[in-house]
């Protein structure tokens, strides 16, 4: 129980860094602003297209040291404005160049990765092993923030002595989002059904109190679909003078929406 505790402690503490973190970030560039943010041109000119894409005609072309107004951005294309009032798209490899008015590069957002505000909820199913049997487990989470979500799982255990059924509830933190690999940490509570397998004499069904903490990683496939790993280390609360534990690994896909 005071691993678990350390663990809990540790999370908040890496919530409360990633949460200074990604702050920082909206400081400097954030998309749903009331306001536009103005960058200056560092290359050697900045060419401006009729529309979001290469197959639009350059119209004008601005040179190093004049200022912009970003306006908002269609996947690798921004909509911008210049000091004369001309609007026009420029793409995202020029816009990386330009810099702020403290003179810091704009930092721009990977559009592989996740978009918190339009896609909290997260949707997935995962298969692996729970102390030696095989788990399959599908669960639903919800971001509360970029660092910090809620997951709620099902998973069903096919043991060689029991059979088991656990609903877990947890918090899950990822230092990192944006990152390609996004490693995550993870704690929470819930309950298993453990069934045994009938022998001779057939014990009783029982439903004890698990508590579980674990990590993992997930690879961003595309903007709405993952490839995820984990591992958690459980502990089943028993009415005996010790109690379980059980080790998991387990991998699958979700999808965000």
């Amino acid at each position: 129980m005071r691993t678990v505790l350390k663990l809990a402690t540790l999370l908040i503490l890496a919530t409360a860094a990633g949460l200074a973190h990604s702050a920082d970030n909206r400081r400097h560039f954030d998309r749903d602003a009331g306001h536009y943010v103005e960058v200056s041109v560092a290359d050697p000119y900045l060419e401006l297209r009729t529309g979001p894409g290469r197959g639009y005609p350059v119209f004008r072309v601005i040179a190093r040291g004049e200022r912009v107004e970003i306006l908002f951005r269609r996947t690798d294309w921004f909509k911008v404005r210049d000091e004369h009032d001309t609007e026009g798209w420029a793409n995202v490899g020029n816009m990386r160049e330009t810099l702020l008015a403290s003179g810091a590069k704009l930092p721009l957002e990977d559009l592989s990765h996740r978009d918190f505000d339009n896609q909290p909820w997260e949707l997935g199913a995962l298969s692996g092993n729970f102390g030696g049997g095989n788990v399959n487990t599908a669960y639903l989470g919800y971001s509360l923030n970029e660092n910090l979500s809620t997951e709620f799982a099902v998973s069903q255990t096919l043991g060689h002595a029991s059979n088991s059924t656990m609903l877990t509830l947890g918090l899950t933190h990822s230092p990192r989002p944006d990152w390609r690999v996004a490693p995550f940490l993870d704690l929470g509570t819930g309950v298993v059904r453990i069934q045994p397998k009938a022998t001779i004499i057939a014990p009783p069904d029982r439903t004890q109190q698990i508590a579980f903490y674990g990590a993992g990683a997930k690879w961003y496939l595309t903007r709405r679909f993952i490839l995820r790993a984990d591992y958690r280390h459980y502990v089943i609360f028993t009415k005996l003078d010790s109690n379980e534990d059980r080790n998991e690994w387990k991998a699958g896909f979700a999808f965000f929406f």
